[in-house]
């Protein structure tokens, strides 16, 4: 019994378990694969590389460029075409005609409502600017519009609407400090009236993504403080229709 017990220990012990070849050879083909796959991955065609990323930077940086071109590879030894250029400047002398006629429309209003002495109308590098007088939207020191105003910012309203332009409402006081409980600077009081008209003109429809405001207080007056007239003049709303759509 002894014996028998011997030579089936020794057989055992002389097999080799060969379960491994399996997974050594499974994974010598995958790496073969892969091998496969990063040689053809490193031969690059330079014109379809150059297409991604110009497909790249057109998503980083917002600039335009044309579907069919970014699919495509064309020849770089043969000129492209400026595609974009003829539209950008009938673009822009469209919305020049389209401030002109703005202007000559709002010119009528100011006049056809006897508005020359309160409100006034100036074309400018930066666009056309309606300055309105405090003494036509507000009360003395106030930022609440008067309800006698509403019909005369309805009228620019309408004619604003007209154009696409972007809107900048600017807040302007005199140097007079502002002295109340609710506004402790000039600062404070031309932001809030400025911030009043936004709010009303996108209460009457204008598109909030059109509109900005800003508060200068009496560090851009139209003429130097040294009368009442002037203050008067200096103590202001404007609306400026930008350049540009």
């Amino acid at each position: 019994m002894r014996k028998r017990k011997r030579a089936f220990t020794s057989d055992h012990e002389d097999h080799v378990d060969e379960s491994w070849l399996i997974p050594y050879a499974d994974l010598l083909t995958l790496l073969l694969a892969l091998f496969i796959v990063l040689y053809a991955a490193s031969t690059v065609d330079k014109v379809k590389y150059q297409s991604i990323m110009e497909s790249f930077q057109s998503e980083l940086t917002g600039t335009k460029i044309d579907n069919q071109q970014a699919g495509l590879s064309p020849n770089p030894s043969s000129p492209q075409p400026e595609v974009g250029l003829p539209e950008v400047e009938v673009k822009g002398e469209t919305n020049d005609e389209e401030l002109d006629v703005l202007k000559k429309q709002l010119e009528g209003y100011i006049k056809n409502n006897s508005l020359e002495d309160m409100v006034t109308l100036l074309e400018t590098k930066k666009g056309i600017e309606v300055s309105l007088k405090d003494v036509v939207l507000f009360d003395s020191g106030r930022a609440d519009l008067k309800e006698r105003s509403y019909q005369t910012l309805n009228g620019l309203i309408g004619l604003i609407n007209t154009v696409p332009n972007p809107i900048s409402i600017e807040g302007h006081t005199d140097n007079v400090p502002a002295h109340n409980t609710i506004y402790t600077s000039n600062w404070e009081l031309s932001a809030a009236r400025a911030a009043s008209v936004l709010h009303y003109f996108e209460s009457q429809g204008v598109q909030a993504n059109r509109l900005q405001f800003s508060g200068f207080g009496e560090f851009q007056p139209l003429y130097p403080n040294d009368s009442d007239e002037n203050r008067q003049s200096n103590r202001r709303v404007t609306v400026v229709i930008l350049r540009g759509s």
